[in-house]
């Protein structure tokens, strides 16, 4: 039996990190300024993109994305059923409204072939999610959107340094959005990042995340800065922290090594679960593509067992090991049940998994004995609870 509690997720935080914090808070400058600066360049240079704008979340940097695309009021965007519920939240937000299509149920990704049926005069875009670190299919998403003349906003809030086809999330996309949230594959504590191809949709996007001005307190209070300003249009107040940004400038270089390790967590999973009765594997993509690991999601064969998913995680407590839901369908919650009033058996996989799904620990510190004790602990709940 542990001694501790081991948490689904821990990030991993070193001597740099807190170097670097301590750095900003002696400098001066908490706010916006040059380490935001920096950690958009150095992420630039990561993915490869054309332009990054960071952000205090990926949820306000997917509300951007919305507004400088005017998606708003009686438009429709798409989207899966299983994420979570930053990505609708966020259309409904805008004054859109969100049309849930059906996952594949082994890989847990959006179903592409489901896509075109779900889209109306009314469509605007369609919101794929990089879930649990594999990319959705992207060629195919893109080529139904060139074909009905639809906006794409990646959420890839799991998917930095996930690859599709060779090549990076977030290279070539018009909008993609990332989290640094501390369970994601780098943390910043909070915080978020829009990658585009399209600068004047970055320099709206850099306006529209602190307030509408046309200069930030950076460029108006630096020595070289001018103090005057005008509002361009009402804003919010999204802004990534230096403070934040001292952390992520040295996650970034590390986010390699962290995958790696989730990599060889993951395999190892894979194996000692292959023959395991009472869970069902998630499957991996059948498109050439790097995972990264941000979760490790199981589903309970729960036609196959005696417990329910509370009960199950509430015995894994036991062993004093913790464990996450990602995610309880968007349609099952009491408030979009309520606004999308989706009948049973519209979206079955989505209906099969959300009951199901469990997030077991996966995080770059764990050790070797750490993911013995999980193993050991799934296997002796599910073999007590067979039918």
């Amino acid at each position: 039996m542990r001694t501790t509690f081991l948490p689904f997720s821990l990030p991993t935080i070193e001597q740099d990190e807190i170097d670097e914090v301590v750095d900003s808070l002696k400098s001066g400058w908490l706010t916006t300024g040059p380490k935001v600066k920096k950690f958009e360049e150095e992420l630039r240079k990561l993915i490869g993109a054309d332009h990054v704008v960071a952000t205090n979340s990926c949820t306000s940097g997917l509300l951007l994305c919305l507004r400088v695309l005017d998606i708003g009021a009686s438009d429709e965007v798409i989207t899966t059923p299983i994420t979570f519920a930053a990505t609708v939240n966020m259309i409904v937000i805008a004054g859109a409204h969100p049309v849930l299509v059906d996952i594949d149920r082994k890989t847990l990704q959006i179903d592409p072939s489901r896509i075109e049926k779900a889209i109306t005069p009314r469509t605007k875009a369609i919101v794929p999610v990089h879930f649990a670190g594999q990319p959705s299919d992207l060629d195919v998403i893109y080529e139904i959107a060139r074909g009905h003349r639809l906006e794409v906003i990646e959420d890839a809030a799991h998917g930095l340094g996930t690859e599709y086809k060779g090549r990076k999330i977030g290279v070539g996309s018009r909008l993609s959005v990332f989290s640094f949230h501390p369970s994601k594959n780098i943390t910043t504590g909070e915080g978020g990042a829009i990658c585009t191809t399209d600068a004047e949709l970055a320099d709206r996007i850099r306006v529209l995340r602190f307030h509408g001005l046309s200069k930030e307190a950076w460029n108006r209070y630096s020595e070289k800065g001018v103090a005057e300003y005008e509002i361009l249009e009402p804003g919010f107040k999204f802004n990534m922290l230096d403070l934040q940004a001292a952390i992520g400038i040295h996650q970034l270089k590390k986010l390699d090594r962290f995958t790696l390790a989730k990599e060889a967590l993951a395999q190892r999973y894979e194996k000692e679960f292959a023959e395991t009765p009472g869970l069902i594997l998630p499957r991996r993509v059948g498109y050439p593509h790097r995972h990264t690991w941000h979760l490790y999601t199981p589903l309970l064969d729960l036609d196959r067992l005696r417990l329910n998913r509370a009960e199950f995680i509430a015995e894994l407590k036991k062993y004093r090991i913790g464990a996450g839901i990602h995610y309880l369908a968007i349609h099952h919650h009491p408030y979009y049940r309520q606004l999308l009033r989706i009948e049973d058996g519209m979206l079955p996989n989505a209906d099969f998994v959300s009951p199901r799904i469990v997030s077991l620990p996966l995080f770059p510190k764990m050790t070797e004995q750490d993911q013995t004790d999980v193993v050991e602990a799934v296997k002796a709940i599910l073999r007590r609870n067979l039918k």
